[in-house]
C-alpha cells in the first residue's frame, strides 16, 4: 500500500507582502480609483454631526439625523450589493452617486435653513440609502482576481488598512473644513468627492467582476444572508460599528467640554491610526491559527479595551486609550472580511460584503443616537459606555454561535447556492463511489 503525500502549495510559510499584492496585473487600475471613491465615506457621519449640532445646538438631534443616515445605508447596502452581483458594478454605481450627491446637497440646505428635526431626518433617508458601496465592490474585485490565491488574506488586510486610512483622513478633513471654513463645508466636500470618485471608479471596467443574472442551469441565487456564518459576522460587525459611532460622538463632546473643539479630529485620528497600524501588521503576519480563533481573540481584546474608555478624563489618557481600542479593531474586522471567501459563494460575495458594511453602519447609527442622548444628559463619559455594552453583547453572541463560523469546503459553498444542482451532484457522486470504491477528498483548511 502506498501512502500519498499532499502538498498544499497555497499555504506558504510566509505571508505574501503588500508589494507582491499590488504587482498583481491590473490591481492598481481599481485600487487607486477605489480609494478616491471611498474616502468621502469617512467624512459623512462626522460632517452631519457637526453641521446639525451647529444648526440645532444639540448632540442628541445631530445623533438622530446621523443615525437615520446610517440605518438607511445599512438597509439599502445589501439590496445594492445584490443588484451589483446581478447587474454589474458600473450599472449600479453611476446612478447611485448621482442620487447621493443630490441628497446630501438637499440635506445641507435644509440644515442651513434651520429646518425642523423631522425634515432633516427625512432628508437623511436618501442621503444614507444612496451611499455607494465602493469598499465591497473593491473587495469583490480582489476576490475575483485572486480566487484561491494565498494573496487573498493579504488583500483583505490591505483593504482594511485602506478603509482605516479613510477614517484617519476623512474625520480630520471634515472637522478641519467644518470648524475652519464653514459648518457645511464637510458635507459639500463629501458630496463632490463621492460624485467624482464614484464615476472614476465605475469607468474601470476591465477589472469589474462579471455579473451573474442567473446561475448555471437556471438555478436561483441563494441570498448571502441564508448562510448562518454571515449572520454571526453581522452581529460582530454591529458591535464594531458601535465603537465607531460611540467614539465619534463622545470624542466630539469631550473636545467641547475641554474647550478645544479642534481636538476632536486629532483624537479620532489617533484612534483610526491605531486601527490602520494593526491592519498593516495583520497583513504582514503568517498566521498559524485559524480565522475563527483569531476573530474571537481579537473581539475579546476589543471588548476589554472599550471597557475603560468611560474612565478617561484627560486628553492624553483618552488619546492613549483610543489608540489601544483602534489597535484591537483591525484583527476582528480584517478576519471577518477574510472569512467571507470560506463562507459565501462567489456569486453572492458583493452582497455579503455589503451586509457587513451595512452592519457597521447600523451599529454606528444606533451608537450615535444613544451616545448623543447620554452625552447631552450626562456628559461624554456616559457616551463612552455605548461601545462597552455593544461589544460585550456581540462577544457573547460570537462565543455562543462560534460553531457557525467553521470554514466550509469550496464544493459545499457552491452547492449551498444551488440546491438542485447539489442533489444531482450528490447522486452522481454516490454512483461513482459504488462503481469505483471510496475516493479521497481534497484537503481543506480547518480551524
Amino acid at each position: 500500500m502506498t501512502s500519498a503525500v499532499t502538498t498544499d502549495k497555497s499555504a506558504p510559510s510566509t505571508r505574501p507582502g503588500y508589494g507582491q499584492l499590488l504587482r498583481t496585473p491590473g490591481a492598481l487600475g481599481f485600487v487607486l480609483p477605489g480609494f478616491a471613491a471611498r474616502l468621502p465615506f469617512g467624512m459623512l457621519t462626522i460632517s452631519i454631526l457637526l453641521l446639525v449640532q451647529h444648526a440645532t445646538g444639540s448632540y442628541g438631534d445631530a445623533g438622530i439625523v446621523a443615525a437615520v443616515t446610517g440605518v438607511s445605508m445599512a438597509l439599502s447596502a445589501p439590496v445594492m450589493g445584490k443588484f451589483t452581483d446581478r447587474r454589474g458594478q458600473s450599472a449600479v454605481l453611476v446612478p447611485v452617486v448621482l442620487v447621493h450627491a443630490t441628497a446630501v446637497v438637499a440635506l445641507t440646505a435644509l440644515a442651513l435653513l434651520s429646518a425642523p428635526l423631522w425634515a432633516l431626518a427625512l432628508a437623511a433617508v436618501p442621503a444614507g440609502a444612496s451611499v455607494p458601496q465602493v469598499g465591497p465592490m473593491v473587495r469583490s474585485r480582489w476576490a475575483a482576481k485572486l480566487e484561491g490565491s494565498p494573496l487573498l488574506p493579504t488583500a483583505a488586510a490591505f483593504e482594511s488598512v485602506t478603509d482605516e486610512f479613510t477614517f484617519v483622513v476623512g474625520p480630520v478633513l471634515a472637522t478641519a473644513l467644518c470648524t475652519g471654513i464653514h459648518p457645511a463645508a464637510g458635507l459639500a466636500t463629501e458630496a463632490a468627492l463621492t460624485l467624482l470618485g464614484g464615476l472614476f471608479f465605475a469607468a474601470q471596467r476591465s477589472s469589474e467582476p462579471k455579473a451573474a443574472p442567473v446561475l448555471a442551469g437556471g438555478e436561483k441565487h441563494a441570498s448571502a444572508l441564508s448562510f448562518p456564518g454571515l449572520r454571526v459576522l453581522i452581529v460582530a460587525f454591529i458591535g464594531i460599528g458601535a465603537v465607531f459611532g460611540g467614539m465619534q460622538v463622545s470624542l466630539a463632546a469631550f473636545s467641547n467640554e475641554i474647550g478645544n473643539p479642534g481636538a476632536n479630529g486629532l483624537l479620532y485620528g489617533i484612534f483610526a491610526a491605531g486601527n490602520m497600524t494593526a491592519g498593516i501588521a495583520m497583513g504582514a503576519i503568517a498566521w498559524k491559527i485559524g480565522p475563527r480563533r483569531r476573530l474571537i481573540a481579537g473581539y475579546i481584546g476589543l471588548t476589554a479595551a472599550a471597557s475603560v474608555l468611560w474612565a478617561a478624563h484627560s486628553m492624553i489618557l483618552l488619546g492613549a486609550l483610543g489608540l489601544v481600542v483602534g489597535l484591537c479593531i483591525a484583527p476582528a474586522l480584517i478576519t471577518g472580511y477574510t472569512m467571507i471567501e470560506q463562507l459565501i459563494p462567489a456569486a453572492s460575495r458583493t452582497e455579503a460584503f455589503t451586509w457587513l458594511t451595512g452592519a457597521v453602519a447600523f451599529g454606528q447609527a444606533g451608537a450615535v443616537t444613544l451616545a448623543g442622548r447620554l452625552t447631552d444628559a450626562h456628559g461624554s463619559s456616559y457616551g463612552f459606555l455605548v461601545p462597552l455594552v455593544a461589544t460585550a453583547l456581540a462577544l457573547v453572541t460570537l462565543l455562543a454561535l462560534r460553531s457557525k463560523l467553521a470554514p466550509t469546503a469550496p464544493s459545499q459553498i457552491v452547492n449551498a447556492s444551488a440546491p438542485a444542482a447539489a442533489a444531482g451532484t450528490a447522486q452522481s457522486t454516490r454512483n461513482r463511489v459504488n462503481e469505483r470504491g471510496i475516493g479521497h477528498r481534497q484537503p481543506v483548511t480547518v480551524d
